[in-house]
């Protein structure tokens, strides 16, 4: 009888806090919904998949050649978006997504080509982590690299 039901318990317990890993797909979908939102401006899209506490940064090498971080607010970002949106066109391309998930924290790799009207302007990746919340996987951190001269682009 013990052994039935600590069986009973572990099966219970495992289906009570496993979730579904973030596949590669979904994490595609997830990161595309915030980035089509950051190119229409439309702020309700980006937020729809970003966690109310989530975090930014940017890292690159400055014209010194020096390690530069920054830490960036979203809801400047969002207001960013929201505005330049209106007064120039751009377009970043996502490739090379890699993703990867443990539990409820997932990560979402990609590295980008920037566009501003529809002239190349810079290269780098984006760093995506996601936690999974009793809603769905919401995005709590991103950070990018920015690297302009160095992208094999002519």
């Amino acid at each position: 009888m013990k052994s039935i039901l600590l069986l009973f318990s572990v099966i219970v317990s495992t289906v009570c806090f496993s979730q579904e890993s973030l596949s590669t797909e979904n994490g595609k979908i997830i990161v595309g919904i915030f980035m089509d939102g950051y190119k229409a401006g439309d702020t309700l899209k980006m937020k729809s998949v970003m966690h109310p506490n989530m975090t930014m940064q940017r890292a690159y090498l400055n014209k010194e050649q020096q390690n530069v971080l920054i830490y960036i607010k979203p809801s400047d970002f969002l207001k960013y978006a929201a505005t330049t949106s209106k007064n120039q066109q751009w377009d970043e391309k996502l490739m090379d997504y890699v993703v990867n998930s443990d539990g409820n924290v997932a990560h979402v790799w990609a590295s980008y080509e920037f566009y501003t009207d529809g002239k190349f302007s810079h290269c780098g990746a984006n760093s995506f982590t996601l936690i999974y919340t009793d809603e769905s996987w919401k995005i709590f951190n991103l950070i990018d690299s920015v690297r302009i001269g160095s992208c094999d682009k002519e």
